[in-house]
């Protein structure tokens, strides 16, 4: 399955929810692939603690394939090559977990039919070797946006299930962004006709992920006054009902991330140690990231809407 995960805005825990979101299936059995494309900062191997590639590979990444620079973009197994502790070898049960960085030093480029060409043939070598190949897209009406979209339209990719997510945070701005993205002259959907997708099937692959969502009725915030409290249920119900009227409300929402204080902090993948035998995480984050990754491949969530 390819998953594309997409946001209109930076700072919507895009990357980092997304990266445990693999992190996840993969402690599941998956085995799972993770695809740089944030071009203009690729910065995914930082979370995922290969120091190496923190800010992008130099021994040609994607940004070196898609141009045509490279026969095959770089691949690092998590597994055996990341620098924490905690993540270097694979667990019992575990699945395949890999990165694909983007290229040091790189930036937006524009789509090409042959750029659309290697990128659709790309998918389609992962997913005869992956369970799940998530792709992370730079922010907005972006390039890697439109790449995904004219790669997907493909006929030799259209037969792999395609799944979209769009990120943001639970407040009044980001709840408007995001609804642009996906509904407005030149989002996803508008990009997606242009590239000959069906509308409505392209538009029932696609559901809304909140991140840092903060629960006004959580023991972490007890030590709030009274009047905090019963402005942020106040500011809770007015977001409901202006995400509803946006059409992202609940029935277009695949997961919701509470706010985490490590991830306000440190983007990193959150292990069980870090919850359980360190403290410095919530359980409630991880059983948010493993619930995420359940229901993305559970075809009972993806009903019509």
């Amino acid at each position: 399955m390819l998953v594309f995960v997409a946001s209109d805005k930076g700072g919507t825990g895009r990357s980092v929810t997304s990266s445990n979101l693999v992190y996840r299936s993969a402690l599941q059995g998956a085995a799972a692939c993770y695809l740089d494309f944030d071009f203009g900062s690729p910065t995914a191997g930082a979370i995922f603690n290969l120091t190496d590639v923190s800010n992008g590979t130099r021994n040609g990444g994607l940004h070196s394939y898609l141009e045509g620079r490279f026969p095959a973009p770089e691949r690092l197994d998590v597994w055996a090559t990341s620098d924490r502790a905690g993540l270097r070898n694979r667990p019992p049960g575990a699945g395949q977990l890999v990165l694909l960085p983007g290229d040091h030093g790189g930036s937006e480029f524009q789509t090409s039919p042959e750029i659309a060409r290697l990128c659709g043939e790309l998918f389609l070598q992962l997913a005869e070797q992956f369970d799940l190949i998530v792709v992370d897209l730079s922010a907005g009406r972006s390039y890697a946006v439109d790449m995904a979209l004219a790669a997907t339209a493909m006929p030799y990719v259209r037969d792999i299930k395609s799944r979209w997510l769009v990120f943001h945070r639970w407040t009044r701005q980001h709840v408007l962004a995001a609804a642009s993205l996906v509904y407005d002259q030149d989002g996803i959907l508008d990009t997606g006709k242009r590239h000959k997708h069906d509308p409505e099937e392209l538009a029932g692959s696609l559901r809304f992920v909140r991140t840092a969502v903060i629960d006004p009725g959580s023991e972490e915030l007890s030590g709030l006054r009274p009047a905090q409290i019963a402005f942020l249920r106040e500011c809770d119900r007015d977001l409901v009902d202006h995400a509803s009227r946006l059409n992202i409300g609940r029935t277009r929402v695949l997961g919701s991330i509470p706010l985490d204080p490590l991830l306000q902090w440190r983007e990193q993948l959150i292990s069980d140690n870090d919850v359980y035998n360190r403290r410095i995480a919530n359980a409630a984050t991880v059983a948010a990231f493993e619930k995420l990754a359940v229901d993305l491949i559970d075809d009972a969530t993806w009903g019509v809407v």
